[in-house]
């Protein structure tokens, strides 16, 4: 019931962070990768100890293809990512890697990714965003189809979309300061982010609402109930699992992002960021704006049949 109790705090303290969040997009932007903008990918390695990433000093070497993106991958190799190269800016590249290395070069990999490849990926992004969005609502609306009093079942879906937008919200905001700070690219492996937080995070949040139908269905038995009441019960009774389940997850992606490779490091950062916003939102969020929303229409307690 504390939570309950106190919800104007908690719906105040995420609305402050979103505000951060946007903000922060807003003022800093966000460096977009090779995946959406086009451009070249090239990754290398060398046969014995690779040279530091200072030494190479490819922005100085070869100013025309700037800026340029280096990025350590394994023990012994780099992945750069520049614009579109054309064959001979290609080999002047692969060329300035080598010279002043006494470490022979290999090159694993070159893809090129034209603008509009770019385009179309940023149009299915934004597509399979708001696709998952309208399929939570109605699945959830469907789920919930029986429950119509006090909150219309629809109600549920909504606020599962807000808590959901609210768990995107925050962690982009953290990404857009590692892209401010350490120029860390917007790539598909942030769409995979948002989506598989979008997922983690709305089945602890249904965990939660299924738990206040129960008690709803259980406790109301054509009796007359006090909502605020058992929304926060159903929270007493299920932020342990919410909670334990969600560190077991956020344990791992640590693991990842510690002892992981440097190309998967974001991405960890992103579902961690996630899982620990979304087990916020679901506990401190979710239900809070479900009792706001009741209260909201005007009706302190109702019957339930």
């Amino acid at each position: 019931m504390f939570i309950i109790r106190n919800k104007k705090i908690f719906i105040s303290i995420s609305a402050v962070l979103v505000a951060i969040s946007i903000l922060s997009l807003l003022f800093f932007g966000v460096r977009v990768g090779i995946d959406f903008k086009g451009g070249a990918l090239t990754e290398v390695v060398y046969t014995a100890e690779r040279p530091a990433q200072a030494d190479l000093e490819l922005s100085q070497k070869l100013p025309a293809l700037s800026p340029l993106l280096v990025q350590p991958v394994g023990d012994r190799g780099y992945l750069i990512k520049s614009r579109d190269l054309s064959e001979a800016e290609h080999r002047e590249l692969l060329l300035t890697l080598s010279e002043d290395n006494a470490s022979p070069l290999e090159e694993l990999n070159f893809n090129s990714i034209g603008p509009s490849v770019g385009r179309e990926l940023t149009r299915k992004a934004v597509l399979a965003v708001i696709l998952v969005s309208l399929a939570i609502i109605c699945f959830i609306a469907f789920a919930f189809r029986k429950v119509s009093r006090p909150i219309s079942s629809w109600r549920y879906g909504f606020i599962a979309v807000v808590t959901l937008l609210h768990d995107v919200a925050i962690p982009t905001g953290l990404f857009v300061l590692l892209s401010h700070l350490y120029g860390v690219e917007l790539d598909t492996l942030f769409v995979v982010a948002v989506l598989t937080v979008l997922g983690l995070s709305v089945s602890d949040t249904i965990v939660i609402f299924d738990r206040i139908r129960e008690n709803l269905r259980i406790e109301g038995n054509g009796t007359r109930v006090d909502f605020q009441a058992i929304v926060g019960r159903s929270l007493e009774q299920s932020y342990v699992r919410s909670i334990s389940t969600s560190l077991t997850v956020i344990l791992v992606l640590l693991s990842l992002i510690f002892f992981g490779p440097v190309s998967t490091k974001y991405f960890a950062i992103m579902l961690s960021a996630g899982m620990i916003v979304g087990t916020y939102s679901s506990i401190c969020l979710a239900s809070p704006l479900l009792v706001w929303m009741y209260e909201w229409q005007g009706k302190k307690s109702d019957k339930v049949v």
